[in-house]
């Protein structure tokens, strides 16, 4: 064929009526203008094989569950970095499951049990969750005895483990934190940081004027001298209700000093938690904190 003839044949084809969606006029086919030309697929694989929708390639010998590091495990659940990790592995201070790891490297699952200093650690979402705790629920229960215990009533609150920060008593009423923020968790319960308690307190008897200086000025127990912030009679009741406020996270601190002063306590409300209160929180009832809470926690 001729150059003029070539030439002639590529001019008769534009006016042939295969005009394109862009031109217009015609009988109008699939449109090949920019941005609509058909794709190309490969014959022997029907998949649509054009850049971006290729096929992702798996890595060759990578297993389904190849788990996570140790050390990245316990510095996604906010303990501390990394580094920092390794030398708490090497300590001995890290269990998988409830064998001890110091081995560099080692992997774990999201499904496996990791505690930090004897407390469980989680690498998800931190999440806070506050419980006005009602009378006859255990913090920690028997599931052989089929006791009821509160994380009966926060079971809807989250998918994560959350764990509760401190105790009350069974028979104890009021606030209780929860969450999977270990190192928030470790924090509230150092003795050397006193988080901020107040507690609504009803005993067997009124409350001598000579007890509730005693109180004020500090009553020494078998661990030391418990101190408190401050003690009063409850306003406009009767002298058997008292208000308590303390920083102290010992163990039943409240009890003991009232009862090393000839005293039980009948009623036990934790009315004030670092802060939080029992607002809008209706007993039984819990609530997400919000992130300016959280804050204030934290600076603690």
């Amino acid at each position: 064929m001729s150059r003029n003839e070539r030439s002639s044949g590529s001019r008769g084809d534009r006016s042939s009526g295969k005009s394109s969606g862009r031109q217009g006029g015609g009988e109008r086919t699939k449109s090949h203008a920019r941005g609509n030309a058909p794709v190309n697929r490969n014959e022997k694989d029907p998949k649509n094989m054009s850049r971006g929708n290729a096929p992702l390639k798996k890595k060759q010998g990578a297993a389904k569950e190849d788990g996570i590091r140790l050390n990245k495990y316990i510095a996604n659940s906010g303990v501390c970095s990394r580094r920092d990790a390794d030398i708490y592995i090497a300590a001995g201070s890290v269990t998988v499951n409830g064998q001890v790891i110091t081995e560099m490297g080692h992997k774990v699952q999201l499904k496996d049990e990791v505690k930090f200093d004897g407390r469980r650690i989680n690498p998800e979402k931190p999440e806070y969750i506050l419980l006005n705790k009602p009378k006859g629920f255990f913090v920690t229960g028997s599931l052989e005895n089929k006791n009821r215990t509160v994380m009966d009533l926060i079971a809807g609150a989250s998918k994560s483990k959350l764990d509760p920060v401190g105790k009350l008593e069974t028979q104890s009423t009021g606030l209780l934190l929860f969450t999977n923020d270990g190192r928030l968790a470790k924090n509230l319960a150092n003795p050397k940081n006193g988080i901020r308690q107040i507690y609504h307190i009803e005993l067997d008897k009124d409350l001598a004027y000579d007890d509730l200086q005693k109180i004020k000025e500090g009553v020494k127990l078998e661990d030391g001298t418990a101190k408190v912030t401050e003690v009063s009679y409850v306003e406009n009741k009767p002298k058997r209700e008292v208000g308590i406020e303390i920083k102290s996270t010992k163990s039943h601190i409240v009890q003991r000093i009232f009862k090393s002063l000839g005293y039980e306590i009948v009623k036990l409300d934790r009315v004030v938690y670092g802060g939080l209160t029992k607002k809008d929180l209706t007993r039984g009832h819990w609530r997400v904190l919000s992130k300016q809470e959280v804050i204030n926690l934290t600076n603690i």
